[in-house]
């Protein structure tokens, strides 16, 4: 058992779009992750995926049976990308995210090669 820093952890992580693994509970993978940008449109088939963000702006794309929505999320703020459901983080200016999914799973899920995607995610 042991104590972890948020801010240490973000100060180790200098590259954008690439997630390091902060904690393990119960299966799930507690991740933190700079964004900075659009990422690529994708699904995670079996996996809810929780974003919180601590620091900047950033907004969850949706796209479901033909329809298109949004989720505008600020310091403070979290919401939950759905199993199966495809969507897309865009954020606006360099933000500081925790992430919360099961472990194993690809940051880039459904998404066809993507030059993002992270098969052996670091610890911090």
């Amino acid at each position: 058992m042991d104590a972890r820093s948020l801010a240490d952890a973000f100060d180790s992580v200098e590259e954008t779009w690439e997630p390091r693994l902060l904690a393990e509970l119960n299966g799930q993978h507690v991740k933190v992750a700079r964004l900075d940008g659009e990422f690529v449109w994708h699904a995670h088939e079996d996996a809810d995926e929780l974003f919180y963000v601590l620091d900047g702006d950033l907004t969850i794309e949706y796209r479901e049976d033909g329809r298109e929505d949004a989720v505008h999320l600020g310091p403070g703020d979290l919401t939950v990308a759905p199993a199966g459901v495809e969507h897309r983080p865009v954020a606006h200016e360099e933000t500081e995210v925790v992430l919360f999914e099961p472990a194993g799973t690809t940051n880039t899920g459904t998404a066809e090669e993507s030059d993002r995607t992270v098969e052996d995610v670091e610890r911090v």
